[in-house]
């Protein structure tokens, strides 16, 4: 599986990801890309946070960083979500996302 273009950016600090987030799903996973997004699916429910909680401790863990490294930038109330992470390269965000090989 190959990330969608654009879907992850290098900054000055590490990576920025676009992504679409499916709530309510049966498991936490990365379902591949979704136009110029990547789309993630969830178990959690889009209430009171819960979504975006679940996103940060999903992506901390399956990119193997702090949570305090992952920082949802813009999107908080949409499906549609930037997310920056920390200390991390394109590459190799790539490749714990599991879109390389």
């Amino acid at each position: 599986m190959r990330p969608a273009p654009g879907a992850i950016t290098p900054t000055a600090t590490g990576v920025r990801l676009r992504v679409r987030v499916q709530p309510r799903a049966s498991r936490n996973e990365v379902a591949g890309p979704y136009g110029d997004e990547l789309r993630l699916r969830l178990t959690a429910p889009p209430v009171g946070g819960a979504a975006n909680e679940a996103l940060v401790r999903f992506l901390a863990e399956t990119l193997g960083v702090a949570r305090g490294s992952v920082r949802i930038v813009a999107g908080l109330s949409s499906r549609s979500k930037v997310v920056e992470v920390g200390a991390l390269a394109v590459e190799e965000a790539a490749r714990r996302l599991g879109l390389t090989p």
